[in-house]
């Protein structure tokens, strides 16, 4: 059976609706930075999500051709994530997405070499034939946070991080978002086939001992 990242670490994909605090380990992406509304159609954001996937499903299905990757094991992709801020904004303002920037990003498997993962944005440029150049090898730390599993739209995420943010007065930590540590979010619905009230989101927040 293929391993399952959402199944297998389910301390960070599938937290409670009330917030939890986690401490995250250093982990491999693919990523793509942008910025602006993620919502427009044929956009930036549409067109990393495109490269994203592209990457990733090409060293999932790496076994399947002549490239082979030392270590590989079958695996379910794991899902989107971003993180997200706006300049000059503390938090996030939820009614300007066009002043979002975002970098737009996939979990790897441990197992995925730099090596790898260049062949991979070449092997699916090339099958798709499109430039997917702009994704990145990314490696992040984000050390001890605190999650919450937000159920509903994505504009009423404000809901979900009032929550953690009272969680953390009443338990001795606070924010510790900086241009280095960020809004971040965990899709774990398709919103092309979730209605918005129904759609699973993890927010996590980077914190620090008050």
């Amino acid at each position: 059976m293929a391993f399952d990242f959402k199944k297998e670490c389910k301390e960070f994909y599938m937290p409670k609706s009330k917030p939890e605090i986690v401490d995250i380990p250093r982990m491999n992406y693919v990523a793509v930075r942008g910025t602006g509304d993620p919502n427009q159609e044929d956009g930036a954001y549409q067109r990393a999500i495109g490269i994203l996937y592209g990457v990733s499903y090409t060293i999932k299905m790496s076994c399947k051709s002549d490239y082979k990757i030392k270590g590989f094991f079958e695996y379910v992709v794991p899902p989107l994530e971003g993180f997200w801020w706006q300049n000059s904004v503390n938090g996030v303002d939820y009614s300007d997405k066009s002043g979002f920037n975002w970098i737009s990003l996939i979990r790897l498997p441990d197992f995925v070499t730099r090596a790898d993962f260049e062949w991979a944005v070449q092997e699916a440029g090339r099958k798709k034939k499109t430039d997917c150049s702009p994704a990145e090898f990314l490696t992040l730390d984000e050390g001890l946070c605190v999650q919450i599993m937000h159920i509903g739209s994505y504009d009423s995420e404000p809901e979900s991080v009032a929550l953690m943010d009272s969680f953390l007065k009443e338990n001795g930590y606070r924010n510790d978002l900086s241009e280095s540590r960020l809004h971040h979010e965990i899709y774990l619905s398709d919103p092309r086939k979730t209605v918005p009230e129904k759609r699973k989101t993890v927010i996590r927040h980077p914190i620090k001992p008050i």
